[in-house]
């Protein structure tokens, strides 16, 4: 679960992590009184899970009380690369004297665990990454020993903080691995993280994701942090479905079981979307070993509320359930859908009983059931519907 800045501060301040005083609110009156008890001018910022929000007109100072309602007014409502804004954060301002970069996240393919650090923060850091690469230090640490004081040394070495903070630095990658381990992250980031004219260094901004395998762990942070407001509809209708359902920008619906079989299938779909007008996966969309008619009445229930949708692709393979299980609760799940149904369906089926699920859909008949005995065929057919709407 991605969190906002302000949720992201929290646990910073939690632990260690020097942070400036704050206070959201969610009406631009209430700005008025966290302005006034801060004493100094203020940063008014859209608390949004999207990066640009500067460029955007999220983030603007305040010099006083005053200014930050009106800024405030300015910034709640604003649509900001689609998400709408409910929620701002009044900060302390802070002059700036150098900007850096630190961060820790899980390196899933060298199986490891990553520390990143730049002198060079403020900019995006995938444009750094790209354009200077030799101006970001990667360095790996080690899961069993994580990032004690020799090794934050090594990581401020390795990206050339100046003498002068490097102690500092140091300091804030110690309590920034503690907010990494001990909240379970997967991501946690200071961007920038910045000396003050008075020698300071603070996290002026912060990104935290959590790691949802880890939710009945921390089952408070998670309500807490729940951003209702911002959620997409779908994917929490799907979660009270105990469905795993991640939403994407494409106009394919994908339910296959297996997350390895449905990633392979969004890699087929968006490979065939190319020769029928760029169409790409609308989702992905787990339903595990059981494809029951209910189960496969709730993924295409979910999968048929989103309005890029124009077609289904069914991909399953049959195992633990086989082939005719599924087909029978594809037709069940048609019944019990009935009129909101009306998007094409191409099924594709293979393994355990694969006939006998072929005889049940070839008998149903549904008019807007296609069954493709191939993966790629069946990706390529879903393709074709959804690039002709």
């Amino acid at each position: 679960m991605d969190l906002m800045e302000y949720q992201a501060k929290e646990l910073f301040a939690k632990h260690g992590v020097p942070v400036l005083p704050g206070d959201t609110v969610d009406t631009a009156e209430a700005a008025r009184a966290i302005a006034e008890s801060i004493g100094k001018p203020v940063v008014v910022k859209a608390q949004v899970k999207t990066g640009g929000r500067g460029k955007a007109g999220g983030v603007k100072l305040a010099e006083t009380p005053d200014e930050a309602v009106a800024r405030a007014t300015d910034i709640l409502g604003l649509d900001i690369k689609g998400h709408i804004v409910h929620k701002v954060l009044v900060t302390e301002a802070s002059d700036i004297d150098k900007e850096y970069y630190v961060s820790f996240l899980l390196d899933r393919a060298n199986r490891t665990y990553l520390a990143m650090a730049s002198v060079e923060g403020g900019m995006e850091i995938e444009e750094l990454a790209v354009e200077r690469p030799e101006a970001l230090a990667r360095i790996a640490v080690d899961a069993l020993v994580g990032c004690d004081q020799a090794k934050a040394d090594e990581i401020v070495a390795a990206a050339g903080f100046p003498a002068d903070v490097a102690a500092e630095v140091a300091s804030v990658l110690v309590s920034l691995w503690k907010v990494f381990v001990e909240e379970e992250c997967t991501l946690v980031e200071v961007n920038p993280l910045v000396k003050t004219p008075d020698g300071r260094i603070v996290a002026l901004d912060g990104k935290v994701t959590l790691d949802a395998n880890a939710e009945f762990r921390h089952e408070a942070v998670f309500a807490a942090y729940a951003d209702v407001a911002a959620e997409d509809d779908l994917e929490g209708r799907a979660k009270k479905k105990n469905l795993n359902y991640v939403k994407l920008d494409g106009q394919v619906g994908i339910i296959g079981n297996g997350a390895g079989l449905v990633m392979s299938t969004l890699d087929v779909v968006a490979y065939a979307g190319e020769a029928h007008g760029g169409v790409k996966p609308a989702n992905f969309l787990d339903i595990g070993g059981g494809a029951s008619a209910q189960v496969m009445a709730d993924g295409l229930e979910i999968i048929l509320s989103d309005p890029d949708v124009r077609s289904v692709f069914v991909n399953v393979f049959g195992g633990i359930t086989s082939c005719d299980a599924v087909a029978d609760g594809i037709v069940q799940a048609l019944a019990m859908l009935g009129d909101k149904e009306t998007k094409p369906l191409v099924v594709r089926l293979d393994g355990n009983n694969v006939e006998e699920g072929h005889r049940i859909l070839a008998e149903a008949a549904h008019p807007l059931v296609t069954v493709v005995d191939t993966m790629d065929g069946a990706a390529d057919k879903a393709a074709e519907l959804a690039g002709a709407k």
